[in-house]
Parts: C-alpha cells; structure tokens; sequence
C-alpha cells in the first residue's frame, strides 16, 4: 500500500533558489508546494495542511524569523517542522532567536542535497507517523472508556511519549528519563546519555552514578528535588549543572512530575533534561557585550564633554566648528575600530581618514610601515593628528598652495616615532599661550598613552615628533634639539 503523500511548502523569494530546491526535493515523492514571499506563505498555511517549511532566512518584507512568529502563534502551527535556510554567517545569537521561534534546523548555503533530502525526509516520515498517531489515538479514545484502568494508564503513557516527542522537536538538545520510585530503576533515553556525556554500553544508571556526574555545588539540588516529592510534591523544576567524564560542564534545566496510586504514595517520577549551555553562553556573552558597550559609550562621552568644555572660541560658528571637527575626527576612529571589531586600527587608515576633508594632490607625502594600534592609541593619535591638520590648514603650510608636509613614521622596539615637518607656508612663530588643541594633544599623548610630543618651532614650517610606546610602557626618548620645555605650544591652535 502506497503511503500517503505530505505537502512541503518551500518558501524563498528568489525563483532560482526555489526550481534548485525542487530539483533536489523531487526524489522524496512528496507534494512540493511553492511560495515566494511571507505573506503567499502564510495564505497556502491557511488553506493547506503542510508537513514541513523549508523558508529562507533572508527575504524582502516579510523575512523568516517573521514569518516564523507568524506561524507559530496560530494554533494550527504550533508543531509545524520549519528548517531555515541563511546563505550568511549565522551566529550563536541568530540561532537561539531562530530556535526561539520554532526552527527545529539550520542548513547553510551552498546546500548540500543529500543533507537537505535527508533532514526534509525524517520531518515529512515524522509528521506522517504523528498523523497516523493521532489517528490511532482518536479510535482508542472512542473504546477507552470501556475498558480496564490497566489501558487508561497504556493511553497515558502514549500521550506522555508523544508530548516528549513534540518538545524535543521546540527544544532540540533534549532527553527524558523515568525513575521507578519504588525499585529504583531507571530509564534513560539515548537523548539523556548523549546530555550527560556517557554511553548506554558502559554506564548503569544509579542514584549514587547519576550524583557522580553533577557538579559538585548543584547536588543538594537532586537531594531537593528527592526531599520534594516525599513531601507531597508533584512537579519540580530546577537548573543544574553537569560535569561529564571528559571535564566538560554543561548547564541544563530539568522538570520532573511524580506519578501516585490510589493512597497518594510516588511510585513513579518521570522528567526531562534540556541542554541549556549555549544559552547561557550566549547570556554571558550578550552581558558582556553590554558592560562593553556600556563602558566605550562612557569613554566616548567623556571624550565629548572634555570637547565642548575645554574649546575656546572668539565667535560662535568658530566654536562650533571646532567641536564638530574634534567630534567628527571621534567618530571617525570609531567607524574603524568598529569595522575591525575593536581589535585595532592601521595607523595609515587613520591619516588618510584624517586627510579625506582636504584636496591636497602632491603637497603632501607619507611614508612609514603598516602599523596595528591598539583602540586606545588610535583614539588619542586620531585627535592628536585631526589637531595637527587642522591648524596647519588654518595657518601653516597646508594654508597654502605652495606648502609641503612630509609625514613619515617607524617602529623601533614598541616605540612608534611619527614625524611631522612642514615647509613652504607662512613663517612661523614660537607660540606665547597653549590652545585647548595644545593642551588635548599634550594631556592624550604624553599622559595617557605615556609617550612625549616635541616641537621645533622653526621659521620654514612646523617640525613636530610624536613618540607613542605601542605597549602600556612609557617610553623613554632620546635628547635632540626639540622643544620639551615649551612642551609643544602649537602656535596654530585653534580656539
């Protein structure tokens, strides 16, 4: 007898996609139905009875985390099989939110067929055997009330088997057991082996083994829960971690309910175990990403205020310019730092970010090796050099067509030596008084990052020389003919 065929709905907003997975569906002999949008998706739910939803990730208006909290708050679909499909690197947090919303599967893009074939044929034969089930179920139920207390319990244990099945599905990494409360024996599924890191072939379930394997702070635990149920307790629910024989720790959550006979006496406790430690994972990760977050956010506040406060300006607009340039050249260093996740940022990137306000063609010249700073250094070099251009396009040699600035810098044992020489523009000037740029430049420099800046006032252009330490030391510098006693009174600085 040929088995009945079920309907597979296959959702993706892109033709192509959709004929390749027809292609590599076909064989299973199943009713494929296509949708390509949410909403067409939804109205074929409506009016279908679908097995299986294979729906991308990735669609215009309507995409598959939506459409799988759609579907999941109508009735009907509560235990609908959904696989996702992403063709984008999925991370710990995109699946938990997936499964969150009742995906019982990710498969990546390129697919492999015989991987996409065989997840979709073990949901279409599991669906098949549920409706044959619940089908079996509706006929018992119409000659259980005839029969003996012996087959009520039988149809009991079904329907407790079959909402085990349903919340593995939901859950994923899942395992039930039973525990004869008046034997001692157990019962183990292979689910609950596989969370506890043992084999069926070598390890007997015992009290005394099972307490082996819990950490040694969440015992009382499992003495709780016991001390519970022969109080009266019928239900008992609780986290508690594992430590496998290999040394690994797993978190889980376990719910247990207790059966009775007629006196009220437990003679049974049954239960399941989910696996719970990537979530816990992902909360320890999402906390710290929050007290990251929480703690950049202030540092960049900081920053700001610093800013506003300390600029000084003769005119309004003149002010205002001057924080939004010192603010942009911030936000700049953040994009990068951003884009490499916080790990560095290239000492030429900053220049040339540093350089894009100005149409300078041949007047100026870099030179130097590529250089990894840490964020913090490329925060406080970043202002340092928004500071130094700025003035020198106000009133130094980038001022002028005729002016040249040569930046050049290298890397001798951590210590980073940047040089700044400018020539052909207007002469200068030993500077009488030190501007907010002066006092920022020497204060993130010299104080933060423990390295000197040093000027040489000359009367062709600025010569200025940065010496960073790339690590926390301070660095130490060789004597020369710079100024360190006026310590870097830039002539030019802005308000």
């Amino acid at each position: 007898m040929d088995q009945e065929k079920v309907n597979i709905l296959l959702v993706d907003d892109q033709p192509a996609k959709l004929l390749a997975y027809e292609v590599i569906l076909k064989d299973l002999g199943e009713n494929l139905v296509i949708a390509s949008s949410g909403r067409e998706a939804l109205e074929v739910l409506l009016k279908t009875e679908i097995a299986v939803i294979l729906v991308d990730v990735c669609m215009p208006e309507l995409d598959g985390f939506e459409l799988a909290a759609m579907i999941r708050e109508h009735p009907r679909f509560q235990k609908t099989a959904m696989i996702f499909i992403s063709a984008i690197q999925v991370s710990d947090i995109d699946r938990l939110r997936g499964y969150e919303m009742g995906a019982v599967d990710y498969v990546p893009v390129p697919v492999v067929p015989e991987v996409l074939r065989a997840k979709i044929k073990v949901f279409a034969e599991l669906y098949r055997k549920t409706r044959e089930l619940e089908r079996l179920n509706h006929e018992l139920e119409d000659r259980v009330r005839a029969r003996t207390a012996e087959l009520e319990a039988s149809t009991a244990k079904l329907r407790e088997s079959e909402q085990r099945r349903s919340m593995a599905i939901a859950a994923g990494k899942m395992g039930s057991w039973d525990w004869d409360w008046i034997s001692g024996d157990w019962m183990w599924d292979e689910g609950q082996y596989r969370i506890f890191g043992v084999s069926p072939d070598d390890f007997e379930v015992t009290p005394a083994s099972v307490q082996a394997l819990l950490h040694p702070d969440d015992v009382d635990q499992l003495r709780k829960a016991i001390a519970e149920f022969n109080k009266g307790t019928r239900a008992y629910e609780t986290e508690f971690r594992i430590l496998r024989p290999d040394g690994e720790v797993r978190w889980c959550v376990g719910t247990a309910a207790a059966t009775t006979d007629e006196s009220g006496r437990v003679v049974r406790v049954s239960g399941v175990t989910v696996d719970i430690t990537e979530r816990k994972r992902a909360e320890e990760r999402q906390n710290l990403l929050a007290r990251e977050v929480d703690h950049r956010a202030k540092n960049a506040l900081a920053l700001a205020q610093s800013i506003v406060r300390l600029t000084r300006a003769d005119e309004v607009k003149a002010y205002v310019n001057a924080v939004e340039g010192r603010i942009n050249a911030l936000a700049r260093v953040h994009t990068i730092l951003s884009l490499s996740s916080w790990q560095g940022a290239e000492l030429s990137r900053l220049i040339d970010e540093e350089l894009a306000p100005y149409s300078l063609g041949d007047q100026i010249k870099l030179a130097g090796p590529e250089v990894q700073l840490l964020p913090a250094t490329a925060q406080t070099l970043a202002l340092a050099l928004h500071e130094l251009f700025t003035n020198s396009a106000k009133y130094g040699a980038l001022s002028t067509r005729s002016g040249r600035l040569a930046i050049d810098w290298q890397v001798d044992e951590e210590l980073l030596t940047l040089s700044w020489e400018e020539s052909g523009g207007p002469l200068v000037k030993t500077p009488k008084s030190r501007g907010f740029g002066t006092r920022s430049l020497l204060a993130s420099i010299e104080s933060q990052l423990g390295g000197q800046a040093r000027f040489d006032w000359r009367a062709e252009g600025l010569l200025c020389r940065l010496e960073v330490p790339l690590t926390r030391k301070t660095a130490t510098a060789a004597p020369g003919k710079f100024d360190t006693a006026g310590s870097a009174e830039l002539q030019r600085a802005s308000g």
